[in-house]
């Protein structure tokens, strides 16, 4: 998934005439951030397996027993994008809005794992794409007969990922979506299908309360962000009919593509044209 997120991205990057490399330099910080961060959320919302009674505290480095949440991987991914993008001489906002489809992609793909695993999974189903779940695996429900079938929620989320992957290359493509709206257009969208899909799992998870309705972690937490998305989309929309484009860079710096690009490195040709520029004019006005 990382990868081709990364494929994508570079693409994308290219046709938007940003510096070639500095897409790499700010991927270098982001990725492990976001790892960190999807760990980090993993632990938090579910503690049992390590601050539990039986919990385990040396559980918590070991991500290959499974365990990464998309929101701690993208804020904290977020703040090591950051990083890179300063670095970088980049606007953050310029960085997601590319990165966008190419992360909705690489949760596609991730979403396979949970195949895998056989983890995840949804509440019994007689539909014909049903998933049958190995008796004897330990995430198989208490009470469940051999060959139940159940909802397959990683399958739903994948292809409702790449739908939405689709959708963002071709609202970008036809509308130009820059300073940020693509990127949250891309969370609104996550997270309008995180509602219906978290609330088919049967899994274990955090419930919270709120006003009187006790639902699962994860589904008030995409509610919020789905909300905190569309506002900020909204809000990014309005400035942009006001103002003119923003640039794709930080105050200083210049798009590698552009005319002013490289100027104010004061090469020894730039300084040589400038120099003739200056005679001519001179022997002109003579």
């Amino acid at each position: 998934g990382i990868i081709l997120a990364l494929w994508m991205t570079s693409v994308r990057w290219k046709r938007r005439g940003l510096p070639p490399d500095a897409v790499w330099d700010i991927a270098i910080w982001a990725i492990p951030f976001g790892i960190i961060g999807g760990r980090l959320y993993h632990v938090i919302s579910s503690p049992d397996a390590y601050f539990g009674p039986n919990g385990n505290l040396a559980l918590i480095p070991q991500i290959w027993l499974g365990g990464l949440g998309i929101w701690g991987a993208i804020a904290l991914g977020a703040v090591g994008a950051w990083i890179g993008c300063r670095r970088a001489g980049i606007k953050l906002s310029t960085f997601a809005d590319v990165a966008a489809p190419g992360v909705l992609l690489a949760q596609a793909v991730g979403r396979w794992g949970n195949w895998f695993n056989q983890e995840l999974f949804g509440g019994p189903t007689d539909l014909p794409w049903g998933l049958e779940i190995d008796p004897n695996n330990t995430n198989f429900p208490d009470g469940a007969a051999p060959g139940t079938l159940f909802h397959p929620t990683f399958l739903y989320e994948s292809l409702w990922n790449l739908a939405g992957v689709a959708l963002l290359l071709a609202l970008d493509r036809r509308f130009r979506l820059r300073g940020g709206r693509l990127f949250w257009l891309y969370a609104a969208f996550y997270t309008a299908g995180r509602v219906w899909i978290e609330m088919l799992r049967i899994d274990d998870a955090e419930m919270v309360t709120i006003l009187g309705v006790t639902q699962r972690l994860n589904v008030w937490t995409s509610i919020l962000i789905l909300l905190v998305s569309l506002g900020m989309f909204i809000y990014r929309s309005v400035r942009a009919r006001r103002q003119p484009e923003p640039s794709l860079m930080l105050p200083g710096h210049t798009p590698a593509g552009s005319e002013t690009a490289g100027r104010s490195n004061n090469s020894p040709l730039d300084n040589k044209s400038e120099t003739d520029s200056r005679n001519v004019k001179s022997a002109s006005q003579s």
